[in-house]
C-alpha cells in the first residue's frame, strides 16, 4: 500500500488561485476562474475552490473561501454570523426563509449586490489562517486528516519552514484515502 505525505498531495502555490491583497473580490473570483481553466492534477480531477491573498512579498496573508464569496453580497450576513454565534447551527427551512425577511436580506437586485460586492477589497472578506490550517510538507496523511476532521476545514496550508509552498485539499486527502481503501480491499 502506498504511503503519502503531504508533498505529494499538496498543489504548488504557483498553480493555484491567488490575488494580492490590494484586489478586489472581482479580481479574486476572476483568478480563481483562470486557475480551474488552466488546472490538471494528478491525484484529483477536482477543481480550486478558494483563493489565497498575498502580501506584497508574496507570503499568504488570507484565504478566500466560495462561502466567502457567497457571504460578500450581503453584508447583513457578518452581522447575523458573529452577533449572534449561529455559525454552525442547522435550523428548518421556515426558520432560515423567516430570517431572510426578518433581516431585509437581498433586498436590492441580485445584480446590483453582486456589482457593489466585486468592487470590495478582498482584504475585508478574507480569512486569516490559523494555526490549525497549517502543515508541514514532511507532515504524514494521518496528520493532515486528523487536521481536517477536528478543524472541519477545506484546506491546509503547506509550509516549508515558514514559507507557504503549496495548500493541500480536502478533495486530494480523501482520494487518496479512497485509493487506499480500494487497495485493502483487493489484497
Amino acid at each position: 500500500m502506498k504511503e503519502f505525505k503531504i508533498s505529494q498531495l499538496l498543489v504548488p502555490l504557483s498553480e493555484y488561485a491567488t490575488v494580492s491583497d490590494d484586489a478586489t473580490l472581482y479580481d479574486a473570483v476572476m483568478a480563481l476562474e483562470r486557475a480551474q481553466e488552466k488546472y490538471t492534477y494528478k491525484h484529483s480531477e477536482y477543481r480550486h475552490r478558494a483563493i489565497l491573498v498575498l502580501d506584497k512579498g508574496g507570503k499568504v496573508v488570507g484565504k478566500i473561501s466560495q462561502i466567502d464569496v457567497l457571504r460578500a453580497l450581503e453584508p447583513k450576513y457578518k452581522e447575523i454570523l458573529e452577533g449572534q454565534g449561529l455559525r454552525g447551527l442547522g435550523f428548518s427551512k421556515k426558520f432560515l426563509k423567516t430570517m431572510l425577511k426578518d433581516y431585509v436580506l437581498f433586498d436590492s437586485p441580485l445584480h446590483d449586490i453582486c456589482r457593489k460586492a466585486s468592487e470590495q477589497p478582498v482584504t475585508k472578506f478574507m480569512e486569516t489562517p490559523s494555526e490549525g490550517e497549517i502543515i508541514a510538507e514532511t507532515a504524514s496523511l494521518d496528520e493532515a486528516i486528523h487536521q481536517f476532521v477536528i478543524g472541519h476545514h477545506q484546506s491546509l496550508l503547506v509550509t516549508r519552514g515558514e514559507d507557504v509552498i503549496g495548500i493541500v485539499r480536502l478533495t486530494d486527502v480523501f482520494t487518496a484515502v479512497f485509493h487506499m481503501m480500494k487497495e485493502c480491499k483487493l489484497n
